[in-house]
């Protein structure tokens, strides 16, 4: 039987016709990421030469590609990789992928970096946050910075610590439970904990209700669980003038300050993503 030919442009034309039907947000683009990550081409290529013939190594593994999307499996579990910072960071489903909002964290954080700096990242997973912080850091002159990374996952510590190989930034990676393992003080700690009230988690996309690890999600009843432990815990790891910064909710920015407030720290501030909405908590701590 004769094989069905599939060029460039007839494989991107049915991948995103596939995921529209299958009622995938941002189908066209998704068919494009995936034809891209198959055939290594760039959209010159493609508009240069449309009609250039996938090898049918290329049209089964693309094909299989547009079939998981459309299950709803995340795109970043299909290709392995997800942008951040610029960095390119590899993830699977033992981590929660990295995503744009994380960044206004890591810039924060990056404009209160000095030399000499330690860092605690809480919550690590793919280490995203503490790896941008020390490369960028890197990249900006800013020298003689160090920093552990825990999570309470022993598979996003295997992760993360393939990202720091990678990337090539020297850093630790520890298993604990947020602070049981922890020894001295830090001059900046970060952490995108878990915050998603629990009765929320199954009205999220399945894209993350299903596929984003349970426990990277989880922020209990209220969604504040992790954000008292960690103020709770911080004090007794933050040196003085040390600053704590967390990713929120939209809605959480009132009750983390409040928390932090009552820990002892001061100068607080709540700083919005691009979307307008609260996403970041930075205090100072001042030892009561």
């Amino acid at each position: 039987m004769r094989q069905r030919i599939l060029t460039l442009q007839k494989a991107y034309r049915e991948g995103a016709a596939a995921l529209e039907t299958a009622g995938i947000i941002d189908a066209p683009l998704d068919a494009w990421l995936l034809l891209s990550y198959v055939t290594g081409v760039s959209r010159a290529v493609y508009y240069g030469n449309p009609d250039k013939v996938l090898d049918a190594d290329e049209k089964e593994k693309y094909l299989k590609c547009i079939e998981l999307r459309s299950r709803r499996i995340p795109l970043q579990h299909i290709t392995g990789e997800q942008e951040f910072m610029g960095y390119s960071f590899q993830v699977n489903e033992n981590v929660l992928i990295p995503r744009q909002d994380t960044e206004t964290l890591v810039e924060e954080a990056l404009k209160r970096l000095k030399p000499e700096m330690q860092i605690l990242d809480l919550c690590t997973g793919s280490g995203c946050i503490l790896i941008s912080l020390l490369k960028k850091g890197l990249e900006r002159g800013i020298k003689g910075c160090g920093g552990i990374g825990t999570d309470i996952s022993e598979e996003a510590l295997a992760v993360a610590a393939r990202n720091a190989e990678r990337l090539e930034v020297q850093a630790e990676f520890l298993q604990s439970d947020l602070f049981d393992r922890i020894e001295g003080r830090y001059d900046l700690i970060v952490s995108n904990p878990p915050y998603i009230p629990t009765r929320v988690i199954h009205g999220l996309q399945d894209e993350v209700r299903l596929h984003d690890p349970y426990i990277a999600l989880d922020g209990g009843e209220d969604g504040l669980h992790f954000y008292r432990e960690i103020v709770q815990g911080s004090v007794r790891h933050m040196k003085k003038g040390g600053f704590l910064l967390f990713e929120i909710g939209y809605d959480q920015g009132e009750a983390v300050t409040e928390l932090m407030e009552h820990a002892g720290y001061k100068d607080i501030l709540v700083k919005k993503d691009l979307a307008c909405l609260d996403r970041v908590v930075i205090g100072m701590y001042n030892e009561k």
